[in-house]
């Protein structure tokens, strides 16, 4: 018999590189249901609640932000992205094109 078991991206997190590439495929989608669900997976990866306290709110404020939110607080995701140590830029269309190419 063949047993099947959820697959969580979470448990793939060991590394900063595949972390800023997800992250980073997330953001180019535009989509920010998948923003807010890239986030969120790295949050529990790394401690949801530690999160909360070094940019300063409650683990419940990150939380709904996260998983609750359709219109999430961009200053939220900001410092999240700080805490991570994956500060959002701005990069021109054609410079990605030249690194991805």
């Amino acid at each position: 018999m063949l047993k099947l078991t959820k697959w969580d991206v979470v448990e793939h997190m060991d590394n900063e590189e595949f972390i800023s590439g997800y992250l980073k495929e997330s953001f180019e989608s535009g989509d920010i249901n998948e923003i807010t669900r890239a986030l969120s997976d790295i949050a529990r990866a790394r401690k949801i609640t530690e999160l909360a306290k070094k940019i300063g709110i409650t683990y419940q404020e990150l939380y709904e932000t996260l998983y609750e939110n359709e219109d999430p607080d961009f200053s939220i995701i900001q410092k999240l992205c700080e805490a991570l140590d994956l500060p959002i830029g701005i990069i021109p269309k054609e410079k990605i094109y030249h690194i991805t190419r």
